[in-house]
């Protein structure tokens, strides 16, 4: 099972530096993986975009859009208490933002605590680290 970290996903979106390397991936498994809460990094990131390049609003609309019509094909997880308290030991153990913490959490969730279950795809190398030392396999690009 591939879970996705929503660093991965945005290039799915949106055309950017990891589009090609994170298509492929997509295209090899499409069974998507997420943390309940990354559909709202995904917006975030587009926000932020927009904001930045004003100019680029429809295609970052689209994405958007794009974003809600793909959720209901993804599978998500929602278990919060156990996300949180892997996520709690996590930051604890490793040089990492709480929201990728959290994501790292629910792919333990999903593989049911067995990280050897679960392939971690992102695109943060902080966050490949910590993962790769919780013991999931990582995919990701340099």
């Amino acid at each position: 099972m591939r879970f996705w970290d929503s660093s991965a996903l945005v290039p799915l979106l949106v055309v950017e530096r990891g589009t090609a390397v994170t298509a492929r991936w997509y295209r090899q498994d499409p069974g998507v993986v997420v943390w309940m809460l990354t559909r709202v990094e995904l917006l975030s990131a587009l926000a932020r975009r927009r904001r930045l390049n004003p100019e680029h609003a429809a295609a970052v609309a689209a994405a958007r859009r794009d974003v809600f019509d793909v959720w209901e094909r993804w599978s998500e997880v929602t278990a919060v208490e156990v996300v949180r308290r892997h996520a709690e030991r996590i930051v604890e153990n490793h040089p990492i933002k709480a929201a990728d913490a959290l994501q790292i959490g629910a792919a333990l969730a999903a593989g049911e605590h067995d990280p050897a279950l679960v392939e971690f795809v992102t695109l943060d190398e902080v966050q490949a680290t910590a993962a790769e030392r919780e013991g999931l396999r990582v995919l990701t690009w340099p």
